[in-house]
C-alpha cells in the first residue's frame, strides 16, 4: 500500500522514463527531423497549399464513429470540465470537422502535427503512441482524379527528394473493394470488417488472413477463396482494363464506377511521368472506415546498403485516399465537401534516415551559426560583445563563449567540435586599424577585413550556393 501510495522510503525506485510509446529527441535528432520537415512543407508551398492548425483535444463524440475497427486506440480524457474530451487520433476527422463548422467548401490545406494511438508500438519500426502527421488534403468539386492524381505526384515527389531508396505506391479504390466483396457473396454488413482484415494482407500471409474471415467473422469458405482469386492480382492501366472486362465486376455498378475512375486516374499519372512507380493492387484496403474511392499508399522496396537495418520492415510511409462523406457526417444537413488527401508517416521515414545517418557516422551540424566572435587577447570580453550584438542586429547567426578570457585554441576547438565555418576574431592590433581577422575554420586561412564590410564578407561566405 505504502508502494502506491509513494512513502518516503520508495521515492529513491522511482524510475526516470518517458511513457510508453513516446520519445525524446536529441538535438541530433531534431537536426535530421528538421531536414525532412523542411522537405516536406517546401513540397506543399509548391502545390498551393495553405496551412491550418487544430487543437490536439477534440469533444470524444466529434472523432466518435469515425475510425471503424481502430477506433478501440482513441485516447479519452478524463472529464475535468463537462465536456467528454479525447486526444485527436489523426488529422482529418479534425480538418472535416473545421471545414463543416466554418462552412468551407473549397480548401487546398496542409497540417503537421502530433497525434495519439493507444496502439502497440513497435519503436524500432517508427510506431509510437505520440507521432507526427504531415498532411495534404484538397477539399472542393472538382472534375474526377485531377487532384487525386497530384496527390500521388505529390508522394512521389517527397520520397525521391528525402533519398529513400526505391519504392512503390500501391492504388485501390473502395468502391472497387466494396464491388469484389458483393460479388464474391459477402454481406452488406460484413463489409468493413472483411475490408479490415484484407488490410492485414501487407502484414499477414493470405492463408491467415482467410482463417480470421472464416474463423473469427464468420465468412462462407466460398466467399474467401473468392476473394482470395482477386487480392492476389496486380498491375496498372492494363488491369484496370481488363478488370472492366471481367464478366462479374463489370455487371457490379460501385466496381464499374472505380475502375473507370482508376482507368483516368493513370491517365494523368502517366502525364505527370510517375505511372511506372504506381501499382494497382487489390489487396490495398486501408483500414480506415470514411475513405469512399481512390485509396493509396508507399511502401518502400529495398534497403539500398546491405549493412542498413531492412527498411520493408517499416511498413508504409506515406498514404491516403478520397473522403467524399466525412464532412457531410458533421453538418446538420448532411451537406457533403469532397475531399481528398495525403499523409506523410514522417517518424517510419525518421527511423530510417536516423538509422543510415549511425550507419554512416555522418557528421550532423545540430546548430545554424555562421560565426564564432573569440579574442586574441585577454581582457577583450566588451569587444566580443559589442561586436556580437552587431552581428546579431545584423541578422548574421553568431556566438561567443560565455569566458572572460577564454584562451584561442579553445576558442578554435568549439568551433572544430560545433561545425562553426567562421570565426571572427578581434585583438589589440585589430582595433587600432579598424579591422577584424575573419579565419576560415576548414582551411586555416586568415584575411583582415574592414569593420564596416564584415556582415557582407560573412554573409557571401555562408550563402548556400
Amino acid at each position: 500500500m505504502k508502494a502506491q501510495l509513494g512513502g518516503d522510503e520508495n521515492k529513491h525506485k522511482f524510475v526516470l522514463k518517458t511513457p510508453k510509446g513516446t520519445r525524446d529527441y536529441s538535438p541530433k535528432q531534431m537536426a535530421i527531423r528538421e531536414r525532412v520537415f523542411d522537405t516536406i512543407i517546401t513540397c506543399f508551398k509548391r502545390h498551393g497549399a495553405e496551412v491550418i492548425d487544430t487543437p490536439v483535444f477534440e469533444l470524444k463524440e466529434t472523432l466518435t464513429g469515425k475510425y471503424g475497427e481502430d477506433s478501440k486506440l482513441i485516447y479519452d480524457l478524463k472529464d475535468q470540465g463537462g465536456e467528454l474530451l479525447s486526444l485527436r487520433y489523426d488529422l482529418t476527422v479534425p480538418f472535416a470537422r473545421y471545414l463543416a463548422m466554418n462552412k468551407i467548401t473549397n480548401i487546398k490545406r496542409y497540417h503537421i502535427a502530433k497525434v495519439y494511438r493507444r496502439d502497440n508500438p513497435a519503436m524500432t519500426r517508427g510506431r509510437y503512441r505520440e507521432f507526427y502527421q504531415c498532411d495534404f488534403d484538397i477539399a472542393g468539386q472538382f472534375d474526377p482524379m485531377i487532384p487525386d492524381a497530384e496527390c500521388l505526384k505529390i508522394v512521389h515527389e517527397i520520397l525521391s527528394n528525402l533519398q529513400l531508396g526505391d519504392f512503390l505506391i500501391k492504388v485501390n479504390d473502395r468502391r472497387i473493394l466494396d464491388g469484389m466483396f458483393a460479388v464474391c457473396g459477402v454481406p452488406d454488413s460484413k463489409f468493413r470488417t472483411i475490408c479490415s482484415s484484407v488490410d492485414k494482407l501487407d502484414k499477414m500471409p493470405w492463408e491467415e488472413v482467410r482463417s480470421e474471415m472464416v474463423g473469427e467473422k464468420a465468412l462462407s469458405p466460398e466467399a474467401a477463396d473468392h476473394i482470395g482469386e482477386y487480392v492476389q492480382l496486380h498491375g496498372g492501366l492494363d488491369l484496370a482494363e481488363r478488370l472492366l472486362q471481367d464478366p462479374k465486376l463489370s455487371q457490379n455498378k460501385l466496381a464499374k464506377e472505380g475502375l473507370g475512375d482508376l482507368k483516368l486516374l493513370f491517365e494523368y499519372l502517366a502525364l505527370f511521368g510517375i505511372a511506372e512507380k504506381i501499382s494497382f493492387d487489390l489487396s490495398l484496403a486501408r483500414g480506415l472506415d470514411y475513405y469512399t474511392g481512390v485509396i493509396f499508399e508507399a511502401v518502400l522496396l529495398q534497403p539500398e546498403n546491405d549493412h542498413m537495418e531492412e527498411p520493408v520492415g517499416v511498413g508504409s510511409v506515406a498514404g491516403g485516399g478520397r473522403y467524399d462523406g466525412l464532412v457531410g457526417m458533421f453538418d446538420p444537413k448532411g451537406r457533403k465537401v469532397p475531399c481528398v488527401g495525403v499523409s506523410i508517416g514522417i517518424e517510419r521515414i525518421f527511423s530510417i534516415l536516423e538509422q543510415r545517418v549511425e550507419a554512416s557516422q555522418e557528421k550532423i551540424r545540430t546548430t545554424e551559426t555562421q560565426v564564432l566572435v573569440a579574442s586574441a587577447q585577454k581582457k577583450l570580453l566588451e569587444e566580443r560583445l559589442k561586436l556580437v550584438s552587431e552581428l546579431w542586429d545584423a541578422g548574421i547567426k553568431a556566438e561567443v563563449l560565455y569566458k572572460k578570457n577564454p584562451k584561442l585554441l579553445n576558442q578554435l576547438q568549439y568551433c572544430e567540435d560545433a561545425g562553426i565555418p567562421l570565426v571572427a576574431i578581434v585583438g589589440e592590433q585589430e582595433l587600432k586599424d579598424g579591422v577584424v581577422k575573419l579565419r576560415d575554420v576548414a582551411t586555416r586561412e586568415e584575411v583582415n577585413i574592414r569593420r564596416e564590410s564584415l556582415v557582407e564578407e560573412i554573409r557571401m561566405r555562408t550563402s548556400q550556393p
